[in-house]
């Protein structure tokens, strides 16, 4: 039985800064020395919103390395045709990262591997604890993780309440068996967002009735003949393809990090290190809001 007292939250960190900076890009958020602070405040917010509401026992926030991962070796066009940083990202990351260390939220990453195969990994090893996790990520590969005692976290967005995804709202949305099976789709479909190349011809309708008839891509390489004309073309010349898809799409869950839940277990936040922060930040009201006399996680 999964213990509900051990609640688990699993950021994706960049996810979040990115949804937080698209957000507040046009409301110009800024210090009176000219600093965007949008993504910053936005995060926040939303650590805030899910801190207050839903009021996890333990936090870890995973981030992508520098580095090029895994992935860039097997492929190197590999998310090659996404923009660069904004640099209001780039110089929001070292002051989020300060706050988390604020609120006393352990922060995660790993060379080689992607934020996604940190959330993976961790969330498979909590299962194996006993605990309740939520992966909080606007990712839909994600979603490929959710089973019993782990779901994907949708945050509130433009007035939309926050949204759980379990197994049963998983395979209804991608129309499938088991929620392992979205990496076969994306293996098939191919995900222009990460640059995936899939194989030509497959589209999303075509895609979810091969795998519901064929299982996984492996089975249905294997049983190609059984199909006619381009489809069947397409699926024998572009085999390799599709599988160098599935391996691009497929979260690992076996990088070398360990869950400790003593060293992520929410204790509540430092006053002394995040106020000097939201100071320097010019976050009147958000210090207001936490500091105050009603102050929401302080009282």
């Amino acid at each position: 039985m999964v213990d509900r007292q051990k609640k688990l939250f699993l950021l994706d960190g960049m996810s979040l800064i990115y949804r937080a900076h698209f957000a507040l890009e046009k409301t110009a958020a800024t210090t009176t020395q000219g600093m965007k602070t949008g993504a910053i405040l936005g995060f926040v917010n939303t650590l805030v919103e899910v801190l207050h509401k839903e009021k996890p026992t333990h936090l870890i926030v995973a981030f992508d390395g520098k580095e090029k991962t895994f992935r860039h070796r097997l492929f190197p066009a590999y998310k090659s045709h996404r923009p660069a940083q904004p640099e209001a990202i780039s110089i929001a990351i070292p002051y989020i990262k300060a706050i988390l260390d604020g609120f006393g939220i352990l922060s995660v990453t790993h060379q080689s591997y992607e934020a996604d195969d940190l959330l993976g990994t961790l969330a498979n090893q909590a299962k194996s604890m006993e605990c309740t996790t939520y992966i909080m990520s606007t990712d839909k590969d994600l979603a490929q993780m959710v089973q019993d005692g782990i779901y994907l976290y949708k945050p509130s967005s433009h007035g939309q309440k926050a949204t759980i995804l379990g197994e049963k709202e998983i395979v209804a949305q991608w129309e499938i068996a088991r929620p392992e099976q979205i990496k076969d789709i994306l293996a098939l479909e191919g995900d222009p967002s990460d640059f995936i190349p899939g194989i030509p011809s497959i589209g999303k309708k075509t895609a979810r009735k091969l795998i519901k008839e064929f299982d996984n891509l492996e089975n249905l390489l294997a049983h190609s003949d059984q199909l006619k004309g381009t489809l069947k073309k397409n699926l024998k010349a572009y085999a390799a393809q599709g599988m160098l898809s599935k391996r691009l799409a497929t979260i690992h869950t076996d990088v070398p990090i360990a869950l400790d839940l003593e060293k992520c277990h929410y204790q509540g936040p430092n006053r002394d290190k995040l106020e000097p922060l939201f100071t320097l930040l010019e976050f009147k009201q958000l210090s207001q809001r936490l500091f105050g006399r009603t102050g929401e996680l302080f009282a």
